[in-house]
């Protein structure tokens, strides 16, 4: 077989699961960089969130939601790539299929955040998150993690085993954690990270956020009020409940973020 493309044939890209790919500011960076140097200094300050992740690592803290910093990272970044994965995904859609997520019809809360600090040997199973979105911004990456091996590097999972005998290439695609670079996904696209060797410290930022469906007015056509069944007395009048987060590993039931 020659290797020139024969004429009127094209290939084309079924079913793909998409990926915010986004650089932070140096300036931004750099604020990060430091808020994560006061919190591995003095973990104690900031609650332990290791007991509801998957993660096998040498630290998991809770960041503080209202540190100048984080807000800068929610409203700058997080927010706003929820939105652009969102709007990209969404008007892919013919408008009778778009549902609530159309401009204006919905709203996203960031519900979890917290820092990751990762050393030789440390990994994190294949997981989901809670939420609708989640994410994950590069902090702090030692040398040796490069592009020759799988250590360290953070793996997005497809939906069926890697195989290469029967070319199933796409079902693992590796991605090389380089400080300030950041991804945004959909809670449910299955995700690890693989362990290192060597000396330092691999640091990231992971989060959670919940996108919301405006409810409409009870008095507008076609309202009905429901009744709230997450386990507290019936409370009619309230309208849908939110999503209920499931817990980062996966594991529990949490009827919201690490609070």
């Amino acid at each position: 077989m020659g290797s020139e493309p024969a004429p009127n044939m094209e290939m084309l890209t079924l079913f793909p699961r998409y990926v915010l790919h986004g650089h932070l500011s140096a300036s931004l960076l750099e604020a990060l960089q430091a808020l994560a140097r006061q919190v591995a200094a003095a973990p104690e300050q900031c609650p332990d969130a290791s007991r509801k992740l998957a993660g096998q690592l040498a630290q998991q803290r809770e960041l503080p939601p209202h540190h100048p910093v984080v807000q800068s990272l929610c409203q700058e970044i997080i927010l706003p790539g929820c939105d652009r994965w969102i709007r990209h995904v969404i008007d892919q859609q013919p408008p009778q299929g778009r549902g609530p997520w159309t401009p204006g019809r919905y709203s996203l809360r960031l519900i979890d955040l917290w820092l990751n600090v990762q050393r030789a040997g440390d990994y994190n199973p294949t997981h989901t998150h809670g939420g609708s979105f989640s994410g994950v911004l590069f902090l702090q990456v030692p040398p040796q993690i490069c592009g020759d091996r799988f250590d360290g590097q953070l793996c997005f999972h497809g939906p069926e085993e890697w195989q290469i005998q029967t070319f199933r290439t796409g079902m693992a695609h590796y991605v090389l954690p380089v400080p300030g670079e950041y991804y945004v996904f959909p809670a449910w696209q299955p995700h690890s990270v693989a362990p290192f060797r060597g000396e330092g410290e691999r640091w990231s930022i992971a989060f959670n956020v919940l996108a919301l469906p405006q409810q409409p007015p009870l008095d507008s056509p076609g309202a009905v009020p429901s009744v709230q069944v997450s386990g507290d007395r019936p409370r009619p009048g309230m309208g849908t409940p939110p999503p209920t987060n499931v817990s980062l590993s996966s594991a529990r039931q949490r009827p919201g973020g690490f609070g």
